[in-house]
């Protein structure tokens, strides 16, 4: 499956939507996009994440990227991981610096 990302700005909150598959040959897309975001100085980042079915150790470490660009005061959220992804963000221990959530929630999200 291609990998897809869109980006847009909604109460403060940077969402991206990631789909496809997350790998070295698209990391950069991503890191692209996640400094874009950071200029933007949003409250929190959301990181759509339901569509994407695969994340390398390479989309890892741009997850990572994400969190040192946004800074420790912006929280991150990766809402709806596919079970694949999710289990490869919990085995490098990364689940503790992001927000896993199964759904959008705007009251947690936007807050």
């Amino acid at each position: 499956m291609a990998f897809n990302l869109t980006s847009d700005i909604h109460n403060g909150v940077v969402r991206i939507t990631l789909s496809g598959e997350l790998d070295a040959s698209v990391a950069g897309q991503f890191k692209t996009a996640v400094e874009q975001a950071a200029v933007a100085q949003p409250k929190s980042l959301a990181l759509l994440v339901s569509d994407l079915s695969y994340m390398s150790s390479a989309g890892l470490r741009a997850l990572v990227f994400a969190k040192q660009k946004m800074g420790a005061s912006i929280r991150i959220f990766v809402v709806g991981a596919q079970e694949t992804v999710q289990e490869t963000i919990e085995m490098t221990g990364f689940s503790h610096s992001v927000v896993m959530l199964e759904s959008y929630d705007a009251a947690q999200i936007e807050a």
